[in-house]
Formats: C-alpha cells, structure tokens, sequence
C-alpha cells in the first residue's frame, strides 16, 4: 500500500481562521493519519507479509520480514545526529545560557527524536512553552497530533499551529497557536468543531510549534523503497517455503498397495524394503518441486541492492565496507552524506526557528533578541574520523582562521566555547605560575642563590 506524501496546509494571510475552516483542516489531517500508521508499522517491521491471507491446503507458510525500514532510518539518523549538534555563539554569557536550557531540556535527546520522526513520517514537530517556573521548554511531537498552517503568500510563512488530540468518543480536541496567543477548541453535542473565545497571550513572537522537515516533498527516508523491500519480505519468504516443502516432500510409491502398518514403518523408521510384486514395476521416489533456487538468489540479491541504493543509505555491514579507507570509504558514504547534507539544511532551519522565540524571551538571554543570528550550528557526522588528519588540517589553518573554527573542526571536541575556555583558563594559569616564578627569583634569597652558583 503506497500513499502521497503530505502536501502543506494553506490558508490567505489576512483570512480569519473560523470553526468551520478549522474543521476542513482537521479532516484532511485525519485523512493522512492511515499513511502515518502504515509508515510506522513499516518502521516497526509489521509489513505487508504480515497481513497476508494465510495459504490453504496447509502449505508452507512463512512470513519472513527483513527490517530495511529500521535499518535505513537508524543508520541515516546514527550516521546525521550521532553526535549531538553543537550551538557556538561568541558571547560566553549567552553561550552558557543556552547550554543549561539544552541540559534543561535534554535536548541532544529531543534533537535525536525529532530527527528519526523526520526520517520515518517525512516530517514532524517541536513545540516550545512555559512551564511553571517560567522556564522555556521544548518537546517533539508527531504529525498524527499537530498540523502547521502556512500563508499562500511565496515566504510560505506559518500562521497557525494545531495541536490535535481524541477523547474516548473520537471526539477531537486541542489547542491552536498563532503569532501572539493560544486558544482552544472542542467539539460541540453536534458534533461541530468550536473554537473558544477566550485568548491566552504568549510571548514567542511566532507560531511555537516548528515543523521539521526530511526533505521539500516530506517524504519519508524509506518511502521511495516499500515496494522493494514488500517484494524482498516475499521473496525470502517464498524461498522459505521451498525449504520447508523439501522436508516436507511427497513420497510417491507406484506399482505396490501398501497398507497402513507399512506407510507407518516407512514414516518412522526411514526405511524402504518392498517384497511382494514385480521389483521392476515398483517405482519409489520424492515428488520434486521445479527448482528455481539460483533465480530466487539472484532477485533477492538484486532487490537488496536497489534497495540500499535507491534509499541512498550505506551497507554498513556489508564484509567490503569495513575493509575500506581512505578515500574508498568517502566514495562509500558520499550518497549517505549527500542525505545527510540535505537532511542538515532543513533541520538547521527548524533550530533556527527555535532559537528565535527563544531569544524573543527576555529572561531567557536579556540580550537583543536578533542576537540568534550570531549562532553557528555545527553538525558533525557519525563516521569513522582520522584525528591526525584533523589535526593536521587544523595546524595547517592556524593564523588563517579563528581559533574558534579550528577547534569546530575537530571530533574529539564537543563543545568549542567549553573547550576555549578551558584553554583560556589553562593560559592563565600558566601566566600566573610564571609570574610566581619571576617574583621568587627576584627575592633577596633568590639573589643571594644566584649569586653562589657564580
């Protein structure tokens, strides 16, 4: 089963956002919830096999699944986000700031999530508010609970967030996010949608539920592969039944009449000593299913190989992948990279976003709130690294470059501002020992030594 990847929601920028108008966009948002499920079950490895009819005549039957899903999603995101992305601004305050609302709000954590939500949905959701300490906090959500709705105008930018929930009756309920307030809505005994007219007012300058994106067309990283991988599940399935009509195989015996203690011997014991009648016209055989083993082999060899390449994810596990280096393993991973790469821009945007109504917080920072733009986010990919060539880059960059962009090229170093700092604080202290040093021997006794050794 294939579905359409989502397209987004629009509306006119000055249209005013009404019960009825609401209720058409929860609907075709309901309307996509079967390809979400069918995506995470794809994820979880309930696949179509799975869901099959059963074969009659107690044929062999097994339904063999080979979770390329999972492995495709968790090996892109493992490879994109392994490394926790790093946050660098030049003002240490606010560097420090950020860093404890990060810990706050375990975000190496959220980043991780909202990544592989991404990667199986084609996009997903974070949402940022306040917690009763006034605290700004930030979770992920899927796209079976929340939709974004978008001007029609060309920057496409969002004018409302809606947050999607059911009661026990399927009757829907939730919250909607503009620019400035938070208003709820509910269905009504007549089953029509209602908004409340009572506003609560926020302070994040913008809509505070982000949507993430895995690509322009929110497609899913396995999504262009399912039929492959369908037809990868029944193909080794059916070779599995092949086997097991071969254990199974029919014994025909022609030219005797064997009665029931016979058959029974021959089941059990495994023996075969037929006495009466002409030997010649008794013929005792398997009944041989046509062999089509190298054709199997080949289509399930072949599948496995457009399946990696069409997702465009690497065979970690295959033997000639860990005996590569050098620049065989950058030609191995570049397809990888080039995803990733793609999956960066999109995500940076969404951090981006996030940061902005952060910093829209005047106790977040207590700086100008245009001050995220002097944020770099630095990714870091999940693969094998040759920290001598790093190093060696990094020498060969020194006088050319800030300090700051040397040290962001290193994968050893997971905070830049945390490391200058401490090599800020090492330089100190060795200045200090310095001078302690020089002041002792301008002592009388340091004299008086010095001159006894002459």
């Amino acid at each position: 089963m294939l579905f359409t990847a989502p397209s987004i929601f629009t509306m006119e920028k000055k249209e005013e956002l009404t019960s009825e108008k609401l209720k058409e966009y929860i609907d075709l948002h309901s309307a996509r919830i079967p390809r979400y499920n069918y995506l995470m079950d794809m994820y979880k490895g309930n696949h179509d096999i799975v869901k099959q009819a059963k074969k009659q005549m107690n044929k062999p039957d097994n339904r063999l699944v080979v979770n390329f899903a999972k492995y495709i999603v968790d090996t892109l995101n493992g490879y994109f986000i392994g490394n926790p992305v790093k946050t660098v601004h030049p003002d240490k305050s606010v560097a420090d700031k950020m860093k404890l609302i990060a810990k706050r709000n375990s975000q190496n954590d959220n980043n991780a999530e909202l990544s592989k939500m991404t990667s199986i949905y084609g996009h997903a959701y974070e949402f940022l508010y306040q917690d009763e300490d006034a605290n700004t906090r930030v979770t992920y959500l899927d796209p079976l609970s929340a939709f974004v709705i978008y001007d029609d105008t060309i920057s496409q930018d969002p004018l409302y967030g809606v947050r999607v929930m059911s009661d026990k009756d399927g009757n829907k309920f939730g919250n909607i996010y503009s620019n400035f307030d938070e208003t709820d809505f509910f269905t009504n005994d007549k089953s029509e949608i209602v908004i409340s007219p009572e506003q609560r007012e926020h302070y994040y300058g913008d809509v505070p539920l982000i949507e993430y994106i895995e690509n322009e067309e929110r497609q899913s990283a396995f999504e262009n592969v399912i039929s492959l991988i369908n037809a990868y599940n029944k193909a080794i399935s059916e070779k599995a039944n092949d086997v097991d009509y071969f254990a199974d195989a029919y014994l025909s015996v022609l030219g005797i009449d064997l009665d029931e203690e016979t058959i029974k011997n021959i089941r059990d014991n495994r023996i075969i000593n037929l006495k009466d009648g002409d030997s010649k016209s008794i013929t005792v055989q398997f009944l041989d299913k046509p062999n089509a083993d190298t054709t199997q082999e080949n289509l399930i060899n072949r599948l496995e190989d457009q399946i990696y390449q069409k997702s465009m994810v690497a065979n970690i596990s295959d033997e000639s992948f860990g005996a590569s280096s050098g620049i065989a393993l950058e030609y191995k991973l570049k397809s990888m990279d080039d995803v990733a790469k793609l999956k960066t821009r999109k995500f940076t945007a969404g951090i981006m976003q996030r940061f902005k109504m952060m910093f829209a917080i005047p106790t977040n920072f207590g700086v100008d709130k245009e001050s995220y733009l002097d944020i770099d986010y630095v990714f870091t990919y999940n693969k094998p690294h040759n920290i001598v060539d790093e190093a060696n880059a990094v020498n060969m960059l020194a006088g050319r470059v800030s300090k700051r962009t040397q040290l962001s090229m290193l994968s050893v170093v997971d905070n830049v501002q945390d490391e200058l700092d401490q090599i800020q604080a090492e330089s100190a202290k060795e200045a200090n020992q310095a001078n302690t040093f020089a002041n002792d021997m301008n002592t009388p006794f340091g004299v008086a030594a010095n001159v006894q050794e002459e």
